[in-house]
């Protein structure tokens, strides 16, 4: 039975329609077989294609791939690349080898992957885009550890710093069983970094060893270690991905690469520095997916995020954003940006450096060795007819100036600031030397904020309030009085009892109160003491619903916010 009467019978198409694609295939003289012509068209699906194709060659079809079909262990020796090419998957279906195929006809190319595998393989069809998605999701699982790797490493030989060069474009995390040794080792590095949600890979040299090690959740992990042999070859295999000076060891030296892990993006910026014992190299991977999120999925309170909302879609002044580093300000900053209406507003930002690029922003990066400085660059900023800007770090008061300047000229600025509360970012502007006038005219928010680290649901048991912990809280372990704490034990799933992280804030808007207190040069207690009128919550209020609704913990809030006196 041809293809096309199939679907007529089945009443997925019409005699009309299947003339229509037969005249569209002949006149665009395409290589496309009808059934691809017909989805182009509209008429069907890519489900439609593969279930009336099952019916024709008797073959089972599905849907969808279930995870426990996916069989790292079948893909091992088959390189991804064949795989993509002819959109074939091996995988375990009714408890025997098969392989996922969307053409009955790749007779030749089943029997290939047979005599790889040494199995009869039973065909299975699914559509071409659910077969590309568990490739991706099979490479990505079936990669081997660094431990292992190294262990084998070990046993077969080295690799020279000059077969580390080898291959400098951007690549595919999941090729690394067909690259060389050392090229495969960083590869399995990153993947193994980004599969554990690392934000920073250490690459540390001593006398006697290396030391590897990834940031997870704002802390250090230590990992398998590479062969110290392997030191020139790995830095520079690093080096040459992030376009740096091979031969320059005595200088540092900073640069950055993109690698893929399936359809996802990775950008990596590079830093070296030399030591005592070699270099050492900083790898901080940038995940766009990870970074840029709605403001709804930061963890703010309702009652914060509604107001910070209402105060970034203001016209013109200045909203701050501070904390120490690693605190989230950054995503915080693009998540309100992505928020704002770009068709409609000229949105710009001075960066050092730009982390992420973002879709219909223009951004400019920092470069201090050419003279352009953030406020160098913010000048150049204010003729580009902007609505809103953006300042990555408002350091000085040069800067300051501009910055404050510009948001009462009718300009909407974000920026941020170190400093560790709401009210500290107002006392900090004025000991930079902006007048108190100014700095009370131009502020509309100022938002104070940290990042803890969130227990694993999947090992969290209550806990007791131990007495040094009551006494850190001070009087904040009143309100965990009668309330279960939890806090994880540690299982596969997380790290040491938690994983992934959730921010804490503290958000004050400049009222008019508070505007001819700052205007008048009032004290630091003056505002505090405004500010506790208005029962506006703090950090660490925000610290304790977090912990009495359990997504963090007591010694997380005190490793990150210390002993709180308030």
């Amino acid at each position: 039975m041809l293809f096309g009467t199939a679907l007529i019978e089945q009443g997925k198409a019409t005699e009309a329609q299947i003339a229509e694609a037969l005249e569209c295939r002949r006149n665009e003289n395409t290589s496309e077989r009808l059934g691809e012509v017909l989805v182009r068209l509209g008429v069907i699906t890519e489900q439609d294609v593969v279930d009336t194709l099952g019916i024709l060659f008797h073959i089972e079809t599905v849907a969808s791939i279930p995870e426990e079909a996916l069989a790292p262990e079948l893909v091992r020796e088959l390189p991804v690349d064949w795989a993509r090419n002819r959109h074939m998957l091996p995988i375990r279906w009714k408890e025997r080898p098969a392989v996922l195929i969307c053409d009955p006809a790749q007779t030749a190319d089943l029997n290939d992957l047979s005599l790889l595998l040494n199995a009869d393989l039973m065909p299975v069809l699914a559509t071409r885009t659910a077969i590309e998605m568990a490739i991706q999701q099979c490479y990505y699982r079936q990669t081997e550890s660094t431990r292992d790797f190294i262990r084998d490493l070990n046993q077969k030989g080295r690799e020279t710093p000059a077969e580390a060069r080898r291959e400098s474009d951007s690549q595919d995390l999941l090729r690394t069983v067909e690259s060389a040794p050392v090229t495969q080792l960083v590869n399995l590095i990153l993947l193994e970094a980004a599969k554990n949600r690392a934000s920073d890979i250490h690459l540390e040299p001593f006398e006697q060893h290396l030391r590897v090690r990834y940031r997870i959740d704002g802390l250090l992990y230590e990992q398998a270690a590479p062969p110290k042999q392997l030191e020139a070859a790995l830095v520079s295999r690093l080096k040459v991905m992030g376009h740096l000076d091979i031969a320059e060891k005595r200088l540092p030296q900073d640069g950055m690469t993109q690698v893929h892990i399936g359809d996802l993006e990775l950008d990596i910026r590079i830093s070296t520095i030399p030591v005592a014992d070699g270099e050492r190299v900083v790898l901080r991977l940038l995940n766009t997916e990870r970074l840029i999120r709605p403001l709804s999925e930061l963890g703010m309170p309702p009652a914060v995020e509604e107001r910070f909302f209402r105060v970034m879609h203001e016209t013109s002044g200045a909203i701050w954003v501070t904390g120490p580093t690693g605190s989230g300000k950054t995503t915080t900053l693009y998540s309100a940006l992505q928020s704002i209406d770009t068709a409609r507003r000229n949105v710009l930002t001075i960066e050092d450096p730009v982390e992420y690029k973002i879709s219909s922003i223009g951004q400019m990066a920092v470069k201090t060795r050419i003279g352009l400085t953030f406020a160098q660059g913010l000048r150049h900023i204010l003729r580009q007819d902007p609505d809103v800007i953006l300042v990555g770090e408002t350091r000085d008061l040069e800067t300051a100036e501009i910055a404050i300047r510009a948001s009462l000229t009718g300009h909407l600025v974000f920026s941020t600031l170190h400093t560790n509360d709401a009210l500290g970012a107002i006392v900090r502007l004025v000991d930079m030397g902006i007048p108190p006038y100014l700095v009370a005219g131009a502020t509309r928010a100022v938002m104070a904020q940290r990042l803890v680290r969130t227990v694993c649901p999947h090992c969290a048991a209550p806990v007791a309030l131990g007495d040094e912990e009551r006494l850190m809280l001070g009087r904040w372990a009143d309100d965990l009085k009668g309330v279960e704490l939890r806090e994880g034990g540690g299982c596969p799933r997380c790290m040491e009892g938690f994983s992934g992280r959730a921010g804490i804030y503290e958000l004050v808007e400049v009222d008019r109160a508070m505007h001819a207190i700052i205007r008048r040069g009032g004290t630091p207690e003056e505002l505090r003491h405004h500010i506790d009128a208005l029962q506006i919550p703090g950090l660490m209020d925000d610290a304790v619903a977090k912990i009495k609704s359990g997504v963090t913990s007591v010694a997380e809030v005190i490793r990150v916010m210390g002993r709180c006196d308030g």
